[in-house]
């Protein structure tokens, strides 16, 4: 794709998404989206807020601070600014370095995070036990400038933050060591047991076919952008199922995941891919089944369970089947995913960076590819987490689940209304 080209749907995705329908997290509701990659001041934008109009929030802030204070966050490591018709509360990191940064907190001696033991199921074996990120740094990395969370109306709970933090976790857990099998080029391979290329056989349950890559994921060769929707169903499907034990809503999602007979299909929303030569309006106005976008989020600014996109800016390499871009999931801890194991199961963002610019210098395999590596000043490595308009190759959205239960859903794409 051509420079010139990327600008156009930069500027179509820009009015996509300030008329797109905004699911925060807390409300769905059609509203007026600024386009800033950056807030001007950080100050303006960061934190939870939990609007609830008509309602008194001192008692739900004091629940939230008991939430909190649960996961080992005290008020030492907050604001807290209520406004004066108490309708409106809004908590912001106590942050005695400013700035947006949630890549680091890990670092941070003031915060005392440390990881989590997680057990996920293994079904014919006995559960295996994760290290992944904690609730705790969810939360504050929530909590911190370069972007705002709001709940409001039915979200106004504990719970829908509960939820958030929760989904988030288990997320990551599912994506802490899954090892796929890269295609390079080929044509994908799934278990033929669950799946036809890409599609759920009949008779089979979509929770049990998501779950069994991850199980017996060396059966599975796929690119990222596959593994990272199975990633993101497996992390929602299953909280609702197994960790929360919400029947009802995992059979919700599931219907609508399989509204139009392919479950991995649209799950998130089409101004993802605003980039794309051959993206059309009608397809960044699409709403995901499963996700919602939110642009205009700090560079450094990432919430371990995010869905971020890195972008191939090279127009040649571009070209080259799965090295367009890379779908990472933020693990927390300063590091993203690793798919296929190629770097001890994840990447830094220093890392993250430097692995999709250099493949404009064919540098495909670290170890194979190393004589062509086209070292790169700090300065210039910094650079790269900028928009691809601004001479980078990070985009500023970040893509979440709907808060299920709490909000309401935007309609199914309209390509199929008939299967309703």
């Amino acid at each position: 794709m051509h420079y010139r080209q990327l600008s156009d749907k930069l500027r179509l995705f820009f009015v996509a998404s300030m008329l797109a329908v905004a699911c925060v997290e807390g409300a769905c509701a059609t509203e007026i989206r600024s386009p800033t990659v950056v807030p001007e001041s950080p100050g303006f934008q960061g934190g939870i807020i939990f609007s609830c109009a008509g309602e008194n929030v001192a008692d739900l802030a004091a629940s939230l601070k008991d939430y909190f204070r649960s996961l080992g966050v005290g008020p030492d490591n907050y604001h807290e600014t209520m406004d004066e018709g108490k309708e409106s509360v809004q908590f912001i990191l106590r942050n005695r370095l400013g700035g947006t940064d949630t890549l680091g907190l890990i670092h941070r001696f003031e915060f005392d995070l440390k990881e989590e033991l997680v057990q996920l199921p293994n079904y014919s074996k006995k559960p295996r036990t994760v290290v992944t990120v904690s609730q705790k740094e969810i939360l504050l990395a929530l909590l911190q400038n370069g972007r705002t969370t709001r709940f409001s109306g039915k979200a106004c709970r504990v719970e829908a933050l509960k939820d958030q933090v929760g989904i988030r976790q288990n997320t990551v857990a599912w994506s802490e060591s899954v090892e796929f099998m890269w295609p390079n080029g080929k044509s994908a391979h799934w278990n033929p047991k669950y799946w036809k290329n890409g599609n759920l056989n009949p008779r089979q349950s979509l929770h049990a076919a998501v779950a069994d890559a991850f199980i017996h994921s060396s059966r599975y060769s796929i690119g990222c952008y596959t593994a990272t929707k199975l990633i993101i169903i497996q992390g929602v499907l299953d909280y609702y199922r197994r960790v929360k034990q919400d029947v009802a809503a995992a059979d919700t999602i599931e219907a609508r995941l399989m509204q139009d007979g392919e479950p991995l299909s649209s799950i998130e929303p089409g101004a993802a891919w605003y980039f794309e030569a051959d993206s059309s309006p009608q397809d960044l106005s699409r709403a995901g089944k499963l996700v919602f976008l939110t642009p205009g989020i700090a560079p450094d600014n990432f919430v371990p369970g995010d869905w971020s996109y890195f972008l191939n800016t090279d127009p040649v390499t571009y070209e080259k089947t799965g090295y367009e871009g890379s779908n990472s999931i933020y693990l927390g801890r300063g590091k993203f995913d690793d798919y296929y194991n190629d770097s001890n199961h994840s990447y830094s963002y220093k890392e993250k960076l430097l692995e999709v610019y250099q493949w404009r210098h064919k540098v495909f395999s670290r170890e194979r590819d190393v004589a062509k590596i086209h070292p790169l000043t700090a300065t210039e490595i910094r650079s790269l987490g900028e928009t691809p308009e601004r001479g980078g190759i990070e985009l500023d959205y970040r893509i979440t689940p709907y808060a299920f239960g709490f909000v309401e859903l935007p309609p199914i794409p309209s390509a199929f209304a008939h299967l309703e």
